[in-house]
């Protein structure tokens, strides 16, 4: 399937948000796009047209997208109990509440199978899926239950972009440390690179591109500068929104903020790499 899979070098760099504007660019070209993350853990819930939950990060993004958001974008959202256990809904029916461990022994291969047939159902109505990973790729202490990132890059064979916050520092090491710790065949879907959350005159940055690219093999498809007003919720907090991160008043949030990720990004190369060269804006 032509797609693309959003992975971040840790938790928080921005990809929900990376992929909400992809969702909106590829809209905008033409292109029908779904989004998709196999599972959530968050405390924050919308509801699909079925009325399933499913979470709000994937839901936002089909808003993003122009289309209806359905349990196949998300068919499993967890939350984590006061008791270190986790509950929620598994491919819309309720789970038992079970410890990370059982949940992970339990119900891998089930996920699994859940995975495969949304991505099955969502690539039979879209031309194009923005999926989007969870934490980083490289946990090691997970990997043997991954369902979350490179696992799912692998059913649904499609390339990464993986997103470095350089707000939080030491970018380089993580881009690095990350793909150091890819196998080869994962490494091998990373594609492009994005630095997120750059404060300041981004041409002081051309070194470190060409460090990154120098020393990956791998191209920075761009450097997002840090936005805070971008009208958008955020995935694990209360809404609304506080005033500083609100969007100016009568505008589309989405179309703002696609339009601000548009103009520092290589957009014929991401598209390029998603599948889509032949649309055009």
């Amino acid at each position: 399937m032509n797609g693309i899979m959003v992975m971040g070098t840790a938790s928080d760099v921005g990809k929900s948000l990376v992929c909400t504007a992809l969702c909106r660019l590829l809209a905008n070209d033409g292109i029908r796009v779904a989004p998709f993350k196999s599972q959530n853990l968050s405390p924050y819930m919308e509801y699909a047209v079925d009325g399933t939950p499913i979470s709000r990060a994937q839901f936002i993004q089909a808003e993003a997208a122009r289309t209806q958001p359905t349990a196949d974008m998300n068919p499993i959202i967890l939350q984590p109990g006061a008791d270190g256990t986790l509950k929620g809904t598994f491919c819309g029916q309720p789970l038992e509440p079970a410890s990370g461990m059982a949940y992970r022994d339990v119900y891998y291969e089930r996920a699994i199978q859940a995975i495969e047939q949304s991505l099955d159902s969502l690539s039979t109505s879209f031309d194009a899926l923005v999926i989007e990973g969870a934490g980083s790729p490289v946990e090691m202490n997970l990997r043997a239950r991954d369902i979350v990132n490179m696992r799912v890059a692998e059913l649904a064979d499609v390339p990464v972009l993986l997103v470095a916050d350089i707000d939080r520092g030491g970018v380089f090491a993580s881009i690095v440390g990350t793909l150091e710790l890819l196998q080869p065949s994962e490494r091998n879907r990373v594609k492009a690179i994005v630095i997120n959350k750059f404060k300041g005159d981004s041409a002081g940055f051309q070194e470190g591109i060409e460090f990154i690219e120098s020393y990956t093999g791998i191209p920075v498809a761009g450097v997002l500068p840090y936005k805070a007003n971008h009208g958008i919720a955020e995935e694990d907090t209360e809404k609304p929104e506080t005033p500083e991160t609100q969007a100016p008043s009568g505008t589309d949030p989405y179309e703002e903020w696609s339009e601000h990720v548009l103009q520092h990004i290589n957009w014929p190369l991401l598209k390029g790499i998603i599948g889509v060269e032949g649309a055009s804006r």
